[in-house]
């Protein structure tokens, strides 16, 4: 699923993010939503979310849509 909507994103989603440190090599992260922290209903390189771990970055891919 698409991770530039924001509707596409709630708290607890499966998601895999890039970190701001991987955004040159495009590593991603995987993880579950704690906090939506962009407020556009939509954003080109993806929706900025931090990860219940703390991390930050911005999804790439959903995982588990619930």
């Amino acid at each position: 699923m698409n991770g530039t909507i924001r509707a596409n994103i709630k708290k607890g989603t499966h998601v895999m993010i890039v970190l701001k440190k991987d955004q040159r090599t495009g590593t991603l992260t995987e993880g579950f939503v704690k906090d939506i922290l962009t407020s556009a209903p939509k954003h080109h390189r993806g929706i900025k979310v931090r990860l219940e771990d703390g991390q930050i970055g911005r999804v790439q891919e959903i995982i588990d849509a619930e």
